[in-house]
């Protein structure tokens, strides 16, 4: 069963990926890359807003919210 690259902002709560890439603009990308959110590392979607913005993960062991926009600039394959 191959697994399909997905955005990190297309999740549900209670999935889980593998981060693959981290794009988008130099200074969010920065960000990102800084609060841990690296290839290879796993996330899990804990919740995500009724309007879906903001989005709340745990990864590498602790919690993170990221807005919707951010979520975008990060592509993962789905476990």
């Amino acid at each position: 069963m191959e697994s399909e690259s997905l955005k990190l902002s297309e999740l549900r709560p209670t999935d889980s990926a593998i981060v693959k890439a981290v794009e988008g603009e130099k200074r969010i990308r920065r960000r990102l890359l800084d609060m841990g959110i690296t290839p290879g590392t796993e996330v899990y979607i804990r919740k995500v807003a009724p309007l879906g913005d903001p989005i709340e993960i745990t990864i590498r062991g602790y919690e993170l919210s990221l807005r919707k926009s951010e979520a975008e600039s990060v592509s993962v394959e789905k476990k």
